[in-house]
């Protein structure tokens, strides 16, 4: 195997392919790269077991042929090269070392066969549709924030994806939860996705998922079966297992009779808990909403540190109901807040219920926020 490619192109290949490599692993080939030039194209693929990436890379094929190679010392080295740098690797075969040329510099690195290398076949995948990477990045960016990191809790470490009955129609619906607070999002569901099995993408694909997207602005294709899924996003294709297990039925959780409503402008809503919250360095310091007729106060108090409060009326709050005091987490409150443009709406019952977060201008995320006592 041999080919040339200039840095900045190689770099940004092995960049995308070094993050699905586990960092922590007790077998050898799985902290590998994989170099394949075949037919004129040169593919770079990586993978843990659980999520694999394969992107073709434009490069000046040599010769065919492939070799697996450690990625975080092969990125470490293509990194620390000169900005216009032409890189050649070149493998001769058997258990040669490969070599690495840029310039006046020159090095071998240690290289694993490909017989090693674990098979990246996703296998037979039942449904496919396509999403815009806009749609895409909406879905996973309010909702992932609400993913839980509980381990022994394995069926809510991700994002349930799945079609549903909207209030205008199918949609996708996105889903995640932590017990604590639970995001619902959705889009219009995709020609090709009706009758999709409901699946749970786990976290760490969500987060490798969503870097790739970064650099993406047109369609993304979606093909899942109930095992697995994958997502071409232009040359690179994300393969990924699902995790095997049930879902909750989320709809109990969102509550339908709250009445008590309270609208409020984003900015001053999150600055205001911020500020307040500020009082305490706990980690789950509570704040507490105090709701009186167009106005709400919100305070915060700590043993260690002393107390804090700020009061919003006026233009920027309108609440008709009765008086109200309710305590809530102040990271889950600005988590849930952050998705939001423009007025955010709180749907109450009383202070100990579940209470409904929506964007005053957009239904298509509903949010549920658990309270706590303050």
């Amino acid at each position: 195997m041999k080919f040339k490619a200039d840095r900045a192109t190689l770099m940004k290949s092995l960049a995308h392919v070094q993050n699905v490599v586990e960092k922590r692993n007790t077998i050898p080939i799985l902290a590998n790269v994989l170099l394949l030039v075949k037919e004129g194209k040169l593919t770079i693929a990586a993978t843990d077991l659980e999520i694999a990436l394969v992107e073709e890379v434009a490069a000046e094929p040599l010769r065919d042929g492939a070799i697996t190679v450690p990625a975080a010392t092969l990125y470490e080295i293509v990194r620390r090269q000169p900005e216009n740098a032409v890189i050649e690797l070149d493998h001769p075969g058997g258990d040669a070392q490969l070599a690495l040329r840029a310039g006046r510099y020159s090095t071998s690195l240690v290289a694993l066969s490909v017989e090693e290398f674990p098979k990246l076949d996703a296998g037979k995948l039942s449904h496919n549709f396509v999403l815009s990477a806009q749609e895409l990045r909406g879905l996973i960016d309010r909702t992932r924030f609400a993913i839980s990191t509980e381990e022994t809790r394995y069926y809510l470490n991700g994002i349930y994806l799945h079609a549903a009955e909207g209030q205008d129609g199918p949609v996708l619906r996105a889903v995640a939860t932590d017990g604590h607070r639970l995001a619902r999002v959705e889009e219009p569901l995709p020609q090709g996705a009706a009758g999709m099995p409901g699946i749970i993408v786990p976290r760490k694909t969500v987060t490798e998922l969503r870097k790739l997207l970064d650099e993406a602005s047109g369609e993304v294709e979606v093909a899942l079966s109930e095992t697995r899924i994958q997502f071409t996003i232009g040359t690179m294709k994300l393969t990924s297992k699902l995790i095997d297990g049930t879902f909750p039925d989320y709809d109990r959780v969102i509550p339908r009779g709250n009445d008590k409503i309270l609208r409020v402008d984003k900015r001053d809503f999150n600055d205001a808990v911020g500020r307040v919250s500020a009082i305490s360095a706990e980690k789950h310091r509570p704040v507490k909403l105090s709701l009186a007729k167009d106005l709400l106060v919100i305070s915060a108090a700590s043993a260690e540190q002393g107390s804090a409060s700020e009061e919003l009326g006026g233009d920027l709050v309108d609440y008709q109901a009765g008086p109200l005091e309710i305590g809530f987490q102040a990271r889950y409150l600005s988590d849930v807040t952050d998705q939001i443009k423009g007025k955010v709406e709180f749907a109450f019952a009383d202070g100990a219920a579940p209470t409904l977060v929506r964007d005053q201008e957009d239904n298509s995320a509903v949010y549920v926020l658990m309270p706590m006592r303050v």
